[in-house]
């Protein structure tokens, strides 16, 4: 299982996000720009020694992504998806996708997805935060294809 960040914005998300791809062995791919500086030292001390657990690959842009992305499909989580992310089949080549804490994202990367998943919420709740919801998702994904 890998999961995907699209230019995030709040440094400290995407460090809990190493921190969960870390623990749960899951690759990260960190699609740029991101909306912080970026800087492998200060990121090493956000998320102390499970930095060096982790598998991250940066990508440039959305172009790089594309054009290096491991096979699989690209489940793309939004609050905007209608399919429940517990009534989905994962596959252990699957990769979960992010949008940008502020913006989600754009049309062109919405339409590259081969799924759209929800996690379901009280009415009258906007959205959770990014990497609660990547920790939510991939758990239930892992749970399903590690048998």
């Amino acid at each position: 299982m890998q999961l995907a960040i699209f230019q995030p914005d709040i440094p400290q998300n995407t460090g809990a996000i190493i921190r969960l791809c870390a623990c749960m062995g899951a690759r990260l791919h960190i699609v740029e720009p991101c909306g912080f500086a970026y800087d492998d030292k200060k990121m090493r001390r956000a998320v102390m020694d499970y930095y060096d657990l982790a598998a991250i690959v940066r990508h440039s842009s959305w172009q790089a992504f594309l054009a290096a992305r491991p096979y699989g499909r690209l489940l793309l989580l939004s609050s905007h998806a209608s399919q429940p992310y517990t009534e989905f089949a994962y596959a252990n080549d699957d990769m979960l996708l992010l949008g940008r804490e502020s913006a989600g994202v754009p049309d062109e990367v919405k339409n590259a997805a081969d799924a759209r998943l929800t996690i379901p919420m009280q009415n009258g709740a906007r959205s959770l935060n990014v990497a609660i919801a990547a920790g939510i998702v991939l758990v239930e994904s892992l749970r399903q294809t590690r048998k």
